[in-house]
């Protein structure tokens, strides 16, 4: 069989092989979004100059994935900046021009549509009927005001009683309807409305955690999550300009596209004596083992280095060619993480590393774009939201595949009409979403129209004339929108997903893996009580480095979660070579 092909010297040049000889390090990043292109652009800033980000795709930007269609830009991915005191987004995208306010406050009662601060939420039955605005205010008010009390497990440390199942859900459908049925005052059939649109608001809160339900999101762990102070902000000419700009300061070289990764082969320094054959390999074959099927006599892969200098880490694309690195800051969402670990790491990853990926969640959140030729709602009307009337006394809500349509908590109206034209965008999330994602554009406008022709009670609402959606869930590159705490896990979760390998203390390594060992990958005990030194021939320190907004305790889900986490795998870089740069080599 043919052996993969190593690029250690094709793309060097005389300097940048006499650099790494004397200790310049080589990054590969993998993955071109936020967190990929912060990280590379701080450790070029900072001197290194072997620096290769891998992106799968065709384009960079990762879950940023602006699109224009006419004269407007809508966004399929990341849409807001959520707050600007200290958010380095906002900061980048202020300095530059880009920014629009679109909310006075956090969690307004209007914070269901943050594409305008000014109209109302119409609030829409089954039966055809508006719920009347006091209603709807008075519900809101009792809904944040238990939605307060979710966060308040984890700020305050309050214990969670058994009956709420360590979930938000379970816990505020429960505290919600308990007040609404004890009100002396209200007649039963506004009781019934009020019942009803606790489901509507679930529905909205698990687009915005993006799980499937919010009955699957930890009571304990959800008040850890952190709002950036200050209003919210879209960018008009689309989120893909703060990506570009993120982009700027880095070489066109450095960043490779369609460049697909199938393995990283990790811990290589110390596992042989020699670098292994890595051969390609048929169709879905994601267990071959990298440490066999090497001929005798034949030199190793990208080993240019001297005899006692082995890359500690070779990155093995989808097209053959292996990268070896002495780091590599892994990008990758935790969708991605849960579908390829078993297979993208070798030797594998450390049992409670893999528990961590098993216990966070994260699911799929997905926009529907319908455009009109005229506006069927009034001025005032700044959104349009689904409230099931029959759904006033059910509890955890799953429907069948037929049913997908029911998850759509409702659309936006895009504003302003100037810019965009005559646009709702409806949200759906869940397991609901992929199906959706099944079906083709005019099945989803059909079913859109009829669901807006039901609700408004107007049979004459006509098709809308164009359709955009996204479709995060079956993205290969993806497999989700934005990651959660689910039930079960907790911060520490994301600290152990986020901790760079091999561990510090080595020992730890040894605890478990996910998957079956070969000799030489676990390390020994002389291994570990060897120094970590980058610059001593030992167990090269902070080979796989995580990063992306699924590794941030405090701001996952987030852009500006996925940047800093980003700038924090280079600084732990940066730190472990600043001798290094600080003497000029």
């Amino acid at each position: 069989m043919q052996s993969c092909e190593s690029s250690g010297d094709s793309a060097d040049d005389p300097l940048s092989r006499g650099l790494r000889r004397r200790g310049q390090p080589r990054v590969v990043v993998i993955g071109a979004g936020l967190a990929g292109l912060a990280a590379a652009k701080a450790l070029l800033e900072q001197g290194f100059t072997d620096v290769t980000v891998l992106e799968a795709s065709s384009c960079i930007g990762g879950r940023v994935q602006s699109v224009k269609l006419g004269h407007a830009t809508f966004e399929l991915g990341a849409t807001w900046i959520h707050g600007s005191h200290g958010n380095p987004i906002y900061h980048l995208a202020e300095a530059n021009g880009l920014l629009e306010e679109t909310t006075d406050g956090e969690r307004s009662v209007g914070r269901i549509s943050l594409y305008s601060k000014n109209g109302v939420a119409c609030y829409l039955t089954n039966h055809g009927r508006r719920i009347p605005k006091d209603v709807v205010e008075e519900f809101s008010d009792l809904y944040n005001e238990v939605y307060n009390m979710t966060q308040e497990f984890f700020r305050h440390g309050k214990p969670v009683n058994a009956e709420s199942q360590n979930s938000v859900g379970v816990f505020t459908r429960e505290e919600v309807r308990n007040r609404i049925r004890d009100d002396p005052d209200d007649p039963e059939a506004t009781k019934c409305l009020k019942l009803a649109m606790i489901q509507q608001y679930l529905k909205v809160e698990s687009c915005e955690s993006s799980s499937h339900s919010m009955d699957d999101v930890s009571l304990s762990a959800f008040g850890e999550w952190t709002e950036i102070p200050g209003a919210h902000h879209i960018i008009p000419s689309g989120f893909m300009r703060v990506v570009e700009l993120l982009a700027e300061g880095i070489p066109a070289h450095v960043i490779q596209l369609g460049k697909p990764v199938r393995c990283v082969h990790w811990d290589q320094a110390s596992a042989r004596p020699r670098g292994p054959e890595i051969e390609p390999r048929g169709e879905g074959d994601h267990n071959h083992d990298a440490g066999e099927g090497g001929q005798g006599g034949e030199e190793p892969l990208g080993d240019e280095r001297d005899e006692d200098e082995r890359w500690p880490v070779l990155v093995e694309c989808e097209d053959c060619e292996v990268i070896p690195a002495d780091h590599v800051i892994v990008t990758v969402s935790l969708g991605v993480l849960k579908r390829q670990y078993p297979s993208f790491f070798r030797p594998g990853l450390p049992a409670e590393k893999v528990a961590a990926i098993h216990r966070l969640g994260i699911g799929t959140t997905d926009k529907i774009f319908l455009e009109f030729e005229e506006p069927f709602w009034g001025p005032e009307c700044n959104s349009i939201q689904f409230v099931w009337e029959d759904e006033a006394e059910s509890g955890p809500l799953t429907y069948s595949p037929e049913l997908w349509y029911r998850k759509i908590c409702g659309f936006d109206v895009l504003y302003p009409p100037e810019r965009y034209g005559h646009v709702l965008s409806g949200w759906i999330c869940g397991e609901e979403a992929l199906v959706m994602e099944k079906c083709d554009d005019e099945a989803v406008a059909e079913i859109c129209t009829e669901m807006l022709r039901q609700f408004t009670g107007n049979p004459n609402i006509p098709k809308p004339r164009r359709i955009l959606r996204s479709a995060w869930g079956s993205n290969p590159y993806f497999r989700g929108s934005y990651s959660y705490t689910r039930v079960g896990s907790s911060g520490a979760d994301v600290e152990k997903l986020a901790t760079p390998l091999p561990y510090a203390e080595s020992s730890k390594l040894a605890q478990g893996s996910s998957s079956k060992q070969q000799p030489g990958h676990l390390l020994s005990s002389k291994c570990s009580e060897q120094s970590l030194d980058p610059n001593r021939g030992s167990i090269k320190p902070m080979q796989v480095l995580f990063s992306g907004e699924a590794t941030h305790r405090k701001y996952y889900s987030t852009t500006h979660g996925a940047l800093l986490s980003g700038q924090r795998e280079a600084a732990r870089l940066i730190e472990m070579y600043r001798d290094l740069f600080q003497q000029g080599t």
